[in-house]
C-alpha cells in the first residue's frame, strides 16, 4: 500500500463518522455480536409495533375507537398470528399494517439466524478442540 493509499484511507476513516446519520452513531460505536443485533432488531420491532398501533388509533378512528384495539391489532400483525378480529379498512391502515408484518417477519428471521450462528460457531469450536486433540495424540503416537 502506497504512501497515498494509506492518507486516503486514514482521511476516509476519519470522514466516516460524519457521514452516518446522527441517530445511527449510538448503534455502531462497537461491532455488532449476534446478541447485540437481536437487541436492537427487538427494540425497533417493538418501536414499530407500538407506533402502529397508536398510527392505527390516530388514522383510522371508526375501526380502532380504542388505543389498546389499535396496539391488539399492531401485536397481532407483528406475531403473523393476524386473528382476523380487528382489520383496517383504509389504505394508509394497510400501509402501516405492511410495515408492521415486515418488521415482525424480521424480528423471526433474525433471530432465528442468530440462534443458527450461535450453534454453528458452537460446533466449530469443538470440531477444532477435536482436531488439536488428535493432533496432540497422534504426536505422542509419533
Amino acid at each position: 500500500m502506497s504512501k497515498s493509499d494509506e492518507s486516503q484511507s486514514a482521511q476516509s476513516e476519519s470522514d466516516w463518522p460524519g457521514r452516518v446519520p446522527l441517530a445511527a452513531r449510538p448503534l455502531m460505536r462497537e461491532s455488532f455480536s449476534a446478541r447485540r443485533a437481536a437487541a436492537v432488531i427487538a427494540a425497533l420491532t417493538l418501536l414499530v409495533t407500538v407506533g402502529g398501533g397508536i398510527t392505527e388509533r390516530l388514522l383510522d378512528r371508526p375501526e380502532f375507537p380504542t388505543i389498546s384495539k389499535g396496539l391488539w391489532f399492531a401485536l397481532q400483525t407483528v406475531t403473523t398470528v393476524g386473528y382476523g378480529d380487528v382489520v383496517p379498512t383504509r389504505v394508509d391502515g394497510r400501509i402501516i399494517a405492511a410495515v408492521v408484518m415486515l418488521a415482525g417477519i424480521g424480528f423471526i428471521a433474525v433471530i432465528t439466524a442468530s440462534v443458527t450462528a450461535g450453534l454453528v460457531e458452537s460446533s466449530r469450536r469443538r470440531f477444532a478442540e477435536s482436531e488439536r486433540d488428535l493432533a496432540r495424540r497422534l504426536d505422542e503416537v509419533r
